[in-house]
Protein backbone atom coordinates (compact mmCIF):
# COMPACT_ATOMS: atom_id res chain seq x y z
CA UNK A 1 0.00 0.00 0.00
CA UNK A 2 1.06 3.74 -0.86
CA UNK A 3 2.04 5.76 1.63
CA UNK A 4 0.90 9.19 2.98
CA UNK A 5 1.03 12.03 0.76
CA UNK A 6 0.57 16.00 1.42
CA UNK A 7 0.95 18.69 -0.80
CA UNK A 8 1.48 22.25 -0.16
CA UNK A 9 2.73 25.98 -1.18
CA UNK A 10 5.98 27.76 0.59
CA UNK A 11 4.81 31.63 -0.04
CA UNK A 12 8.16 33.55 -0.59
CA UNK A 13 8.72 37.44 -0.09
CA UNK A 14 11.66 40.15 -0.46
CA UNK A 15 12.47 40.71 3.29
CA UNK A 16 12.83 44.67 4.39
CA UNK A 17 16.79 43.95 3.79
CA UNK A 18 15.92 42.62 0.71
CA UNK A 19 17.15 38.77 1.49
CA UNK A 20 14.32 36.09 0.84
CA UNK A 21 11.49 35.39 3.53
CA UNK A 22 9.38 32.41 3.73
CA UNK A 23 5.79 32.41 4.99
CA UNK A 24 5.94 28.87 8.07
CA UNK A 25 3.04 27.23 9.88
CA UNK A 26 3.35 26.48 13.63
CA UNK A 27 1.00 23.43 13.95
CA UNK A 28 -1.66 23.10 16.66
CA UNK A 29 -2.74 21.03 18.77
CA UNK A 30 -1.56 20.02 22.28
CA UNK A 31 1.51 17.97 21.07
CA UNK A 32 3.04 21.25 19.79
CA UNK A 33 2.01 23.92 21.89
CA UNK A 34 5.68 24.04 23.61
CA UNK A 35 7.54 23.15 21.05
CA UNK A 36 9.57 25.76 18.55
CA UNK A 37 12.50 23.59 16.97
CA UNK A 38 11.00 21.18 14.26
CA UNK A 39 7.38 21.97 15.14
CA UNK A 40 6.93 24.52 11.67
CA UNK A 41 5.78 23.10 8.63
CA UNK A 42 5.14 24.58 5.16
CA UNK A 43 1.67 24.96 4.98
CA UNK A 44 0.22 21.52 3.67
CA UNK A 45 -1.96 18.22 4.14
CA UNK A 46 -2.44 14.95 3.05
CA UNK A 47 -4.57 14.07 -0.08
CA UNK A 48 -5.57 10.82 -1.94
CA UNK A 49 -4.81 10.36 -5.49
CA UNK A 50 -6.52 10.74 -8.10
CA UNK A 51 -6.78 14.32 -6.58
CA UNK A 52 -3.82 16.44 -8.49
CA UNK A 53 -1.21 17.74 -5.89
CA UNK A 54 -1.15 21.10 -6.94
CA UNK A 55 -4.76 20.63 -6.30
CA UNK A 56 -4.56 19.17 -2.92
CA UNK A 57 -1.45 22.30 -2.16
CA UNK A 58 -4.00 25.26 -2.99
CA UNK A 59 -7.01 23.41 -1.21
CA UNK A 60 -4.84 22.49 2.07
CA UNK A 61 -3.69 26.02 2.12
CA UNK A 62 -7.09 27.21 2.36
CA UNK A 63 -7.76 24.69 4.78
CA UNK A 64 -5.35 25.36 6.85
CA UNK A 65 -4.98 29.55 7.15
CA UNK A 66 -8.43 30.08 5.89
CA UNK A 67 -7.34 32.32 2.94
CA UNK A 68 -7.80 31.24 -0.80
CA UNK A 69 -4.11 30.74 -2.36
CA UNK A 70 -2.20 33.46 -3.84
CA UNK A 71 -2.03 33.96 -7.23
CA UNK A 72 1.23 33.95 -8.89
CA UNK A 73 3.70 31.38 -10.73
CA UNK A 74 3.79 27.88 -9.02
CA UNK A 75 7.06 26.58 -9.12
CA UNK A 76 7.87 23.08 -8.16
CA UNK A 77 10.13 22.46 -5.68
CA UNK A 78 9.41 18.59 -5.78
CA UNK A 79 9.07 16.06 -3.07
CA UNK A 80 10.95 15.39 0.28
CA UNK A 81 9.98 11.88 2.23
CA UNK A 82 9.54 13.28 6.28
CA UNK A 83 10.78 11.06 8.89
CA UNK A 84 7.50 9.25 9.32
CA UNK A 85 7.27 8.27 5.52
CA UNK A 86 5.01 10.67 4.42
CA UNK A 87 5.79 11.98 0.97
CA UNK A 88 5.21 15.86 0.99
CA UNK A 89 5.71 17.25 -2.55
CA UNK A 90 5.61 22.06 -2.35
CA UNK A 91 5.18 23.85 -5.07
CA UNK A 92 6.96 28.01 -4.13
CA UNK A 93 4.74 30.94 -5.00
CA UNK A 94 5.80 34.64 -4.82
CA UNK A 95 3.11 36.36 -2.14
CA UNK A 96 2.58 38.37 0.75
CA UNK A 97 0.17 37.54 3.44
CA UNK A 98 -0.36 39.23 6.89
CA UNK A 99 -0.32 36.57 9.52
CA UNK A 100 -2.96 38.59 11.42
CA UNK A 101 -5.37 37.40 8.65
CA UNK A 102 -5.56 33.51 9.19
CA UNK A 103 -7.81 31.93 10.23
CA UNK A 104 -7.11 28.12 10.90
CA UNK A 105 -9.38 25.21 10.54
CA UNK A 106 -9.63 23.07 13.11
CA UNK A 107 -9.39 19.05 14.06
CA UNK A 108 -10.63 17.10 16.76
CA UNK A 109 -8.72 14.71 18.81
CA UNK A 110 -9.36 12.91 22.22
CA UNK A 111 -7.13 15.11 24.79
CA UNK A 112 -6.14 14.34 27.40
CA UNK A 113 -5.46 10.91 25.84
CA UNK A 114 -7.47 8.19 27.25
CA UNK A 115 -10.40 10.41 28.89
CA UNK A 116 -12.85 9.99 26.38
CA UNK A 117 -13.31 13.52 25.38
CA UNK A 118 -12.94 15.01 22.01
CA UNK A 119 -11.32 18.77 21.77
CA UNK A 120 -11.20 20.94 18.77
CA UNK A 121 -7.81 22.36 18.04
CA UNK A 122 -6.63 24.65 15.33
CA UNK A 123 -4.73 23.09 12.65
CA UNK A 124 -2.38 26.10 12.67
CA UNK A 125 -1.79 27.97 15.87
CA UNK A 126 0.26 31.08 14.08
CA UNK A 127 2.25 31.74 11.00
CA UNK A 128 5.20 33.98 10.53
CA UNK A 129 7.76 35.47 8.01
CA UNK A 130 11.38 34.03 8.66
CA UNK A 131 14.64 34.29 7.36
CA UNK A 132 15.70 31.05 5.55
CA UNK A 133 18.44 31.02 8.11
CA UNK A 134 15.35 31.35 10.75
CA UNK A 135 13.47 28.99 8.70
CA UNK A 136 16.02 26.14 8.87
CA UNK A 137 15.82 25.96 13.05
CA UNK A 138 11.93 26.11 13.00
CA UNK A 139 10.72 23.13 9.97
CA UNK A 140 10.43 19.63 10.10
CA UNK A 141 13.74 18.46 9.90
CA UNK A 142 13.07 16.90 6.06
CA UNK A 143 11.37 20.12 5.18
CA UNK A 144 14.36 21.91 5.23
CA UNK A 145 15.78 20.87 2.38
CA UNK A 146 12.96 22.75 0.45
CA UNK A 147 14.70 25.96 1.61
CA UNK A 148 17.93 24.65 -0.37
CA UNK A 149 15.51 23.93 -3.81
CA UNK A 150 13.65 27.65 -3.02
CA UNK A 151 17.11 29.38 -3.22
CA UNK A 152 18.21 27.62 -6.17
CA UNK A 153 14.98 28.45 -7.85
CA UNK A 154 15.21 31.72 -7.19
CA UNK A 155 19.26 31.83 -8.44
CA UNK A 156 18.08 30.30 -11.67
CA UNK A 157 15.17 33.24 -11.95
CA UNK A 158 12.18 31.03 -11.74
CA UNK A 159 10.06 34.07 -10.22
CA UNK A 160 11.32 36.02 -13.39
CA UNK A 161 8.27 37.45 -14.80
CA UNK A 162 7.24 36.09 -18.29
Amino acid sequence: MAGKRSAGLLLHRSGADGGTEVLLAHMGGPLWARRDAGAWSVPKGEYVPPEEPLAAARREFTEELGLPPPDGRYVLLGDVRQSGGKVVTVWAVAADLDPAAITPGTFALEWPRGSGTLRSFPEVDRVAWCTPRQARARLVTAQREFLDRLAHALADGADDAG
